[in-house]
């Protein structure tokens, strides 16, 4: 599924229009990314949490020609699911 076929769903079951659809949709996923960027957790209760975690500065390798580089530390997003969630994709 992607953004299109999420909106066209909330199209059916909302029964809104496209345009509200995807500015819903939108609001939403801007609204996550802002408590994201300011460090905030965001917890959908039964769906589950997004959260930012700071991973530090590290040394990899280059694949294609095995020279090692230098990672820098910086941050990423973290999803846990929800309970809800878990019990209905088992």
């Amino acid at each position: 599924m992607n953004k299109q076929d999420l909106i066209a769903r909330i199209v059916k079951d909302a029964g809104v229009s496209k345009r509200i659809a995807a500015t819903m949709l939108a609001t939403a996923l801007a609204t996550i990314t802002n408590s994201l960027k300011k460090g905030d957790a965001v917890t959908l209760v039964g769906f589950g949490t997004f959260k930012t975690a700071v991973r530090k500065a590290r040394t990899g390798r280059n694949p294609l020609t095995g020279a090692a580089i230098r990672i820098p530390r910086h941050k990423a997003v973290r999803f846990s699911a929800g309970k809800s969630l878990k019990t209905e994709i088992n």
